[in-house]
């Protein structure tokens, strides 16, 4: 079930009555939020529905029985090492086992070995990667004795399938999301209302920006070979703010949708197209993924506390490795190695790359040193969003690449894409004046949202474009993972 779907739109108040004002107790509140859960992830297909309860079951077994065989280490890393397999296994198959097959076959053609191993036509489940991380996470602290195994079962189960952010994050570690599920609950109005603006926030920059944006992308990618240098540099522009306003309004829905019911949500995006460096960049991008890998991948191969060389290679492989997790394609392994190396630069060469405070910090406007670096790093990171974009062929974007640096100099403007790049300006323009705040349309000292009638007028305004300018349904770009 998609967020931005009539059924969704039916499907919450229904699930918000029923958990207020009929399941009032604890454990009948956590019941109804697993079926409503199971509802809304096999609303896509019923099949996925065995793949998540099987990956819930393996590591809610995992985690009782490292805590029960406490004192035998050797076995507890056994335990351990067996559901970390197991889910990553059932990953391997469903999302990379025809892009190991692919590569390792031309690899072998190379040297003029011919092989036929055959290939499956395997549906990807739908945010198989963001559970199965979140499941990860789970046995791995309790191997690490951060947290203690959970004995409620349906409490964990309600804890891996919530359904506000099961299909695309923010990926929720087990120490701050399942302790929610084990404690009592009381409607908070301010808590509710909040949530409710974040969603607006989040709908508005899905359904009109992101997806206003999708069309000129889209229309430029299926024939761009005969599109005009600087209308290439648009999209490409664009599509930055396409891939953004996408994913960071599923978190931002997600983070609304779960303060409904009384849960609090790990921020996923702070304000990226301010960073002034991509490390920095990086810091504010999807940081429960980045956080995750640091935790459980950068940290264990030795992070910073070892010679330079090594340091760097714990960088890149990281990269590397979330270049894959976005997708099973050699285009994904580029895009990581890019942001690794480049990274890996600014660690080397100790260029300032960590920041005290927000940019601009406590002025109207950044200084030219900020704004260049600014520019710099979004101009970086949208270069990089080609590979991304190429839809998994690299020949595809190594020719955009050469497009982009030929003589074709006009720019063919259209409407859309004029009123794309307006719209993505007042994007900017808000996140700017509010990027001290969680999200733009939270309550803070100044602007529209301190006065009622201003709020009141905005909500109705966001409201009005979101439902009759919507550019047209597109899913969500992070599904796919």
């Amino acid at each position: 079930m998609s967020f931005v779907s009539l059924q969704f739109a039916l499907f919450l108040p229904l699930v918000f009555l029923l958990y207020w004002f009929v399941f009032r107790q604890l454990k009948w509140q956590n019941l109804l939020l697993l079926v409503a859960s199971y509802v809304f992830y096999g609303w896509w297909d019923w099949r996925f529905l065995c793949l998540i309860f099987f990956t819930t079951l393996c590591s809610y077994a995992s985690g009782l029985l490292i805590e029960k065989n406490d004192g035998n280490r050797k076995l507890q890393k056994w335990i351990s090492a067996g559901n970390i397999i197991v889910n990553l296994l059932i990953l391997g198959v469903f999302k990379y086992y025809n892009f190991f097959v692919g590569s390792l076959a031309t690899l072998l053609s190379q040297f003029g070995m011919s092989v036929d191993w055959p290939t499956a036509n395997i549906i990807l489940p739908v945010g198989i990667s963001f559970y199965t991380f979140q499941a990860l996470s789970y046995s791995i602290d309790i191997y690490k004795g951060k947290i203690k195994a959970s004995r409620d079962f349906v409490a964990f189960v309600a804890f891996i399938s919530f359904f506000p952010q099961l299909v695309a994050g923010p990926i929720e570690r087990a120490s701050h999301l399942l302790p929610q599920f084990l404690a009592k609950r009381t409607f908070d109005y301010a808590k509710a209302v909040d949530g409710c603006r974040q969603m607006l926030w989040g709908f508005f920059k899905k359904m009109v920006i992101a997806d206003m944006c999708a069309t000129v992308v889209n229309t430029t990618w299926s024939d761009f070979s005969s599109v005009s240098t600087v209308n290439l540099w648009v999209t490409i522009v664009l599509f930055s703010f396409q891939i953004y306003c996408d994913f960071s309004a599923y978190s931002d829905i997600a983070i609304g949708c779960a303060r409904l019911f009384g849960f609090d949500l790990v921020k996923n995006f702070n304000y990226p197209y301010f960073s002034r460096s991509i490390p920095e960049f990086w810091r504010r991008w999807h940081m429960s993924l980045l956080s995750w890998f640091r935790d459980y991948v950068y940290f264990p191969l030795g992070g910073s506390r070892c010679a330079k060389w090594r340091t760097v290679l714990n960088t890149i492989t990281v990269f590397v490795i979330s270049g894959l997790w976005h997708g099973a394609a050699w285009t994904f392994v580029v895009y990581g190695i890019f942001h690794g190396v480049m990274c890996s630069f600014y660690g080397v060469t100790d260029i300032k790359s960590k920041y005290e405070h927000n940019v601009g910090y406590g002025r109207l406007l950044p200084s030219f040193k900020e704004l260049g670096l600014m520019l710099l790093t979004f101009a970086l990171v949208s270069l990089a969003r080609v590979l991304f974009r190429a839809e998994g062929d690299l020949s595809m974007a190594f020719a955009y690449y050469a497009q982009l640096f030929s003589t074709t100099l006009s720019y063919d403007c259209n409407i859309v894409g004029a009123k794309s790049l307006v719209v993505c300006a007042m994007l900017l323009c808000v996140e700017w004046v509010k990027r001290d705040c969680n999200h733009p349309m939270e309550l803070s000292g100044h602007g529209l949202m301190r006065s009622r009638v201003g709020r009141w007028l905005l909500y109705i305004v966001l409201a009005s474009i979101t439902f009759f300018c919507q550019a047209g349904e597109q899913d969500f770009i992070y599904f796919q993972f």
